[in-house]
């Protein structure tokens, strides 16, 4: 079995920093990339020996992965990877849609210099990223990249409602960046974004942030493909 790190990095602000949040915030990344795999079992007392824990919190990252989508509990058969779901995906990316479209309007208008910045220096260093080769990095900064927006526009809650619901999104997201989506497509559209916002011009922030959450259903259908084993019959 793979064997994952309990990295120290830091929450997500809406999570505080309980060990059970940590192997939360470990093994959705791991399932996320590919470390675990759709349909992989899973043994709360082998997670327990890799990260060095008590069952306790291994049990609690178990539920919470089962509210986000990305692990199935079955009393008596066992925990496992869920498969991924086009139907899924394609529902997340809809309700994502209409609640960023609203988002980045909202931050046409209300975000400040400094905002303005953060978003400029989170497009360079997804370059930087790009150039290193570094995957995770970049995903990793994507997630910054539209965290900040919904901060600018001072809706932080909203976010957390993404969080979750982009959660069976994201493997299919991570996976598209090798196989269908080029990075540089989506560096390019995070710039424009962050021009719109800067101007503030509000059609034109939603009208590509539209544009930019669709590029996953033209991902979706070669991925799908790719990987038959991962996705549900």
């Amino acid at each position: 079995m793979v064997i994952l790190p309990l990295a120290d990095s830091a929450l997500p602000l809406s999570r505080p920093a309980t060990v059970g949040n940590r192997v939360f915030d470990a093994m959705r990344q791991a399932i996320i990339q590919l470390q675990l795999r759709p349909g992989d079992p899973l043994s709360e007392a082998e997670m327990a020996r890799q990260f060095g824990v008590s069952r306790q919190p291994v049990r609690e990252a178990f539920i919470k992965l089962a509210e986000v989508g990305l692990v199935e509990i079955r009393p008596q058969r066992g925990t496992s990877v869920v498969m991924i779901s086009r139907r899924e995906v394609e529902n997340a990316r809809f309700i994502r849609e209409a609640i960023e479209g609203a988002v980045v309007r909202k931050a046409t208008e209300e975000a400040s210099a400094g905002h303005h910045d953060r978003l400029d220096a989170l497009v360079e260093r997804q370059i930087a990223a790009n150039r290193a080769g570094d995957l995770a990095e970049f995903l990793r900064l994507d997630e910054n990249f539209h965290q900040a927006i919904a901060e600018a526009a001072d809706c932080e809650h909203a976010w957390r409602l993404l969080e979750n619901l982009k959660a069976q999104m994201d493997r299919v997201r991570y996976l598209s960046l090798s196989d269908a989506t080029p990075i540089e497509t989506l560096i390019g559209q995070h710039k424009v974004i962050a021009e719109a916002i800067r101007r503030g011009d509000a059609d034109a922030a939603e009208a590509e942030m539209r544009q930019h959450l669709s590029e996953i259903l033209k991902s979706l259908p070669i991925v799908a493909e790719a990987h038959r084993d991962w996705f549900t019959k």
